[in-house]
């Protein structure tokens, strides 16, 4: 049984390393283990003395919102000899430290099980060479070593997301956004590098996230004239009237001979043959840095809970293990697999087998390498007044990313001959006959833009209406119904099902794509929306701490979700919280009456500021403002209470990479599928969904039966599987 770890981040440095350190620290010391940290990673770990340090409860309070890393990281020429790992496992046999946790990428994996291989023969030297200060090499037991995935290139093997990639990404699609507006001011054309080593995930995805026009990377092979290609598609761009265009440059990405290509050899070329003003961009070093996303704070939190448990639930495995993240579920895989599947990637690429290293990259880059090749060479086809036209519509409240998918769909279906019409205001278009044509070189620029550009409303359907929608649908040669909404539209298009016997003009194919901050929907781990809603709720808390750094304050942060707890407990989780009450749960005076009582303790340790999250609708009686008036009275002038409201601001902003990512899988998958069903003269109704990190669909009837009704939420929700493991990181102190 492990008595004593220590965790140590190494490395390059990604936003996300604090909240592991964090998680690690908390779950092990509520578990009874001790903790160490290592200050300067390998070097600190050689140098030993101060820079091993024990680590308390409190000396993690503060960090998770901060990118960077507190421990430090360094590289260490001295522990890559046998004679500097020799002297690093003194000195943990000196402090009795029996399991390292190690936070980095694959150099680091790789540093953490060499030395857990070498450890027996290095125990007996220092053994040897001081005679009685240590037991017996025989007793001494062996280190455990588990490695945790930190790196934005997202490079490691045995994990989807590594920590600080979705940091990195937003950073980069920021940046983009904000090229947009000035390249289309003086039409201009933009190349932009991006970071990734020898792997092109973050050009990949910062691709699809804003609609760029051309990429480059590593793992794609090019053709010995590569360079015209490009310039053929980005002039074809120009002439459809974009009003600007962007080039992303890994910088691993390679010429058909093997040599890494430079930016400026781009930017050059385009300048030249498009004979255009041409400006290159070098993000650099700026996508490491800032405070880490909502995405990576979780993920990092999972991940160093996820470390400890491992070491502790399993005392008779050796471990020698990296735990990473794997269709939203945690894995642990063997170290020495993961940095060999690692390297052969970079292998495959330096040999020019492209293929195969797009495989080992995994089915999640391939699916959007694919999506991304399909839509940086569509353009609108020939429209077929044989195939009907499709309508899109965008139901509910808004939900930041809903335009993503409306792009996305309607550029596909452009491309294929359809042609598609928007529905003003969800349903009441479909009702009036209140439709938009839609135009390519518009829908090319609301792949970013927050909200819905068509219009989003509360419809309610009456009786009467379905008339007028069957009329419509037959005057305007609807063939096709592509619905991005919350749990209003999916009961509208239900409703619409259901007549189909009287209105024969609804046996047609509808496909529904989930878009709702309150994550409420069935068939789906994520909705569009609800990761931009989740990462507005961090920052707004994120500044609520720099309010109350100077005095003793407890605030009741309100979100919203309806009966649905995810915005409140997610965002507890990314942002520290105390707790979070949610509808699942339920709230009693005798929780309150302990809450108190734990507010009050957390104060006298010494505690600045208490954060609890509050589900809108936690309860009926004790609201928001309930909690605040109890909180003051039972005060007794220790501290003071505060309640914010954050309202609408959570569906505000621009969408993040996340929801633009899911939101552009999901929408081509659904015009792919209605393509289908229309040539199929089907009438299938079908809804879409992230699970298992895989895009899925089924049946909207299926859908409706995993879903509480009366509470508007699925019967089974996946994040309140961790609820236990977020009460014990946000306690005052191991009990």
């Amino acid at each position: 049984m492990v008595k004593n770890l220590a965790v140590m981040t190494s490395g390059g440095d990604s936003p996300g390393m604090n909240a592991a350190v964090r998680a690690v620290v908390r779950r092990a010391l509520d578990r009874g283990i001790g903790v160490y940290g290592i200050y300067y990673g390998y070097e600190g770990l050689f140098q030993g003395s101060d820079r091993i340090r024990r680590l308390n409860w409190q000396d993690v309070d503060n960090v998770i919102q901060h990118g960077g890393t507190f421990l430090g990281t360094a590289r260490s020429e001295h522990f890559k000899t046998v004679e500097g790992r020799r002297r690093a496992v003194e000195n943990i046999l000196d402090l009795g430290i029996e399991a390292l946790v190690v936070i980095g990428g694959d150099g680091s994996l790789m540093g953490a099980h060499v030395l857990s291989t070498e450890w027996p023969e290095h125990v007996e030297s220092v053994v040897a060479a001081h005679p009685g200060q240590y037991p017996p090499a025989c007793e001494i037991p062996m280190l455990q070593v588990v490695g945790l995935p930190g790196s934005i290139d997202n490079d490691l093997s045995g994990t989807d997301m590594a920590i600080g990639v979705d940091s990195a990404l937003n950073h980069i699609v920021r940046a983009i956004d904000d090229l947009s507006s000035t390249a289309a001011s003086h039409q201009r054309t933009f190349v932009i590098e991006t970071m990734g080593r020898n792997c092109g995930y973050l050009a990949l995805a910062g691709t699809l996230a804003t609609g760029a026009s051309w990429m480059l990377i590593p793992e794609e092979g090019l053709e010995l004239r590569w360079h015209q290609r490009m310039v053929e598609t980005i002039d074809k761009a120009g002439k459809m009237g974009r009003p600007h265009r962007m080039v992303l440059v890994a910088e691993g990405a390679r010429r058909p001979d093997g040599l890494v290509i430079e930016s400026n050899e781009v930017r050059k070329i385009l300048a030249e043959r498009l004979g255009a003003e041409v400006r290159l961009t070098v993000l650099g070093h700026v996508q490491r840095g800032g405070p880490p996303t909502a995405f990576d704070r979780i993920l990092s939190t999972r991940l160093g809970v996820a470390a400890v448990d491992l070491l502790l639930d399993e005392p008779d495995v050796i471990h020698r293990h990296m735990v990473g993240i794997r269709t939203n579920r945690v894995v642990a895989t063997p170290l020495i697999e993961v940095v060999e599947k690692s390297r052969e990637v970079h292998r495959e690429i330096e040999n020019g087998n492209f293929k195969k290293a797009v495989e080992l990259r995994g089915k999640s880059f391939q699916s959007m390498l694919d999506l991304v090749n399909t839509l940086t060479g569509i353009g609108p086809g020939q429209e077929s007044g044989e195939q009907g036209k499709v309508v899109i519509m965008t139901g509910g409240a808004d939900s930041p990313g809903m335009n993503a998918a409306l792009s996305i769909a309607a550029r596909y279906l452009f491309n294929q001959g359809v042609q598609v019409i928007g529905s003003r205001d969800e349903f009441y278009g479909m009702i009036h006959g209140d439709f938009i044509d839609l135009d390519w070189n518009e829908l090319i620029g609301w792949v970013g833009h927050p909200s819905s550009n068509i219009g989003t409303a509360r419809s309610f359907v009456n009786e009467e209406d379905f008339g007028r929608i069957a009329e419509n649908i037959r005057k305007s040669n609807i063939k096709g119904i592509l619905a991005i909404g919350g749990w209003g539209t999916y009961l509208h298009i239900q409703r619409l099902m259901e007549k189909r016997d009287s209105f024969p003009e609804f046996n047609i194919p509808i496909m529904l794509i989930p878009a709702t901050i309150d994550n409420n929907l069935p068939c789906t781990d994520f909705c569009i929306g609800s990761d931009t809603a989740l990462n507005n709720i961090v920052e707004a808390v994120d500044k609520i701490r720099h309010t109350a750094g100077a005095t003793r304050r407890a605030f009741i942060v309100e979100t919203m979700g309806k009966e649905c707890g995810f915005l409140a407990f997610m965002g507890a989780l990314a942002t520290g919280a105390e707790k979070a009450y949610l509808p699942e749960k339920g709230m009693s005076l005798a929780e309150l009456n302990k809450d108190v009582v734990e507010l009050r303790d957390g104060f006298e340790c010494g505690k600045r500021m208490v954060i609890y999250m509050h589900n809108e609708n936690a309860s009926r009686h004790y609201t928001t403002d309930f909690l605040r008036r109890l909180l003051e009275e039972e005060s007794k002038d220790e501290f003071e209470v505060r309640s914010v409201v954050l309202g609408h601001v959570q569906r505000g902003g621009f969408p993040t990479a996340f929801d633009r990512i899911i939101a552009c899988r999901l929408a081509a998958e659904a015009a792919r599928t209605l393509l289908r069903s229309m040539k199929d003269i089907s009438s299938e109704v079908l809804v879409f969904g992230l699970s298992e990190g895989a895009i899925k669909s089924c049946p909207l009837s299926e859908a409706m039966e995993k879903m509480d009704c009366l509470h508007e939420r699925p019967k089974v929700q996946w994040f309140l599987d961790l609820y236990p493991m977020a009460h014990s990181l946000a306690k005052s102190g191991p009990l």
